[in-house]
This record gives structure tokens, sequence and C-alpha cells, in this order.
């Protein structure tokens, strides 16, 4: 049900482990911070890490006559989060499903939740190009969807993995919004310079050769790993910090896409 859905970003990554969730969970908190009502939709069914991420472990999803009811955040209801995640009675159980079930439940996920009116919904997605992406995609051709952000890092395997999550983004006929780099450098929490642990501008170069824009580098910074369990967006929390910087840039270019263009179906 995503009638009342006026804008569907979706967020991919071709390999596990590059903090697609947090950027994700980050992007919807800066969306709602800067004055948009959001939906948060978790669909990595084998790793649903938005509840934790956001301190809703233990909340209960219910269904009405229209479908399942999300969480919300607060009363003001300026955020609200579906997840698999809500279904688990601990973090520590694992989804051992078929391909079928797991089909059936995404689009459960994408069609029978009951969201209300939204600025953006923000899908979060699993890694990869299995199934789930199929089905996804599938059932997005039936509702408006503006594009796809990919999350990489900077490390030269998880940049080949990226590169057939673009071929499998064009195949599909999903609009690249564009590439952010995720974990690029590290960032004292005590001086703030950051130092680059790992290869640098993977993205960057990544981004010039799909020829999709490169919204952002986004550091390791403890101080937003602090953030974890909580509903604060980094922007009102670490206002000077360059993962601020780079967040508000992709609302920025979020918010001028979408008023530029009228979305369509994948």
């Amino acid at each position: 049900m995503l009638d009342n859905v006026k804008n569907v970003i979706v967020v991919l990554s071709g390999k596990g482990g590059v903090g697609k969730s947090t950027v994700s969970t980050q992007l919807a908190l800066a969306l709602r911070a800067t004055g948009h009502k959001v939906g948060l939709l978790d669909i990595d069914l084998c790793g649903p890490s938005v509840p934790y991420l956001l301190g809703l472990e233990g909340k209960d999803i219910y269904q009405c006559d229209d479908g399942w009811v999300p969480i919300y955040t607060d009363e003001s209801k300026t955020l609200a989060v579906m997840s698999i995640g809500f279904l688990l009675k601990n973090r520590s159980d694992p989804v051992i499903w078929r391909g079928p079930k797991k089909t059936m439940m995404i689009k459960q996920f994408l069609t029978d939740v009951k969201w209300e009116e939204l600025d953006y919904l923000i899908v979060d997605t699993p890694p990869g190009t299995s199934d789930e992406h199929i089905t996804v995609m599938e059932c997005m051709r039936e509702v408006p969807c503006n594009g796809a952000i990919i999350v990489t890092t900077p490390q030269g395997v998880a940049l080949d993995d990226v590169r057939k999550e673009i071929t499998f983004c064009k195949k599909t006929g999903i609009k690249l919004l564009g590439i952010v780099e995720n974990m690029s450098g590290f960032v004292c929490p005590h001086c703030t310079e950051c130092t680059n642990i790992f290869s640098s501008n993977g993205g960057v170069e990544l981004a010039q050769l799909a020829q999709v824009p490169h919204l952002g580098t986004l550091p390791i910074d403890p101080r937003v790993g602090v953030l974890a369990g909580t509903t604060a967006s980094v922007l009102n929390e670490l206002p000077d910090s360059s993962t601020s910087q780079v967040l508000r840039s992709i609302v920025q270019h979020l918010d001028a896409l979408t008023a530029n263009s009228v979305p369509s179906p994948a």
C-alpha cells in the first residue's frame, strides 16, 4: 500500500558488511531531521538490523483490516519503520526459509503495509543479486520508484561486487541515483583527523565508470557509532562532522531530484 508514499528510494549493495543498513537508517533520520515524513522498510530478511540500529527491538507489530501497521518511533509519527526483525523473538533467531517463503514475505512487506502519508520511503534491501532482489524489482514495477542508491566500501573486493549490482540495476531497469562510499577513512574521536586505513576514492572511480553521481564519502566515525540504538540523527547530534555534511548533501540531492521529476515504475 504505497498510495500515500510520494517517493521511494531503494538502497542496495553488492556485498554484505558495507554498512548499507547504517546508511539507510541515518539517511531516513536525516530526511526526518530536515522536515520530511519518512518510512523505513527493512527487507533484509537474513540480517534485519534496523530495529537494533533504531533501538526498537522488542516492539510488536499488528495487522489491521488494511494490512500491517508499522512501528512509529515517537508520537509525531514522522518516522515509520517495518522490519522482519519485529517478527523475531530475539536478535539471535535466524530466518531459515526457502526462496518461495522469502518471496512471499517480501511481497507482503512491499504491498501490505499500511503506510500513512510519507514524503520518502527508504527500502533497505538484502546484499547481492539473488531471488530477494528480483522480487523487490518485480514489485517495484507496480509502484512509482525514484531509483536506487548503491553503497560500497573502498576495497577492491567490495567494488567488484558492486559492479555486479550496477549491472543488475541496468538489466532490471531501475534508475541509479548515485553511489555512496562508506567506511572510507577513520575519524579520530579526539582530534577529528581522518586517516585512510583502507584504499580511498574507489566509490568516486566506480561512479565515473558507471556514469552516475558520486553522492559522497562517509568515514568510520566512532561518534556516529555511539548513536546506534537511538533515533538521533547525526545532523542534530554532530552537525559539523563530515558524516553530517555528506548526509545533508544527499538529502539536498534527493529533494532537488524529486522536485524536478515524477517517479516512474522501475
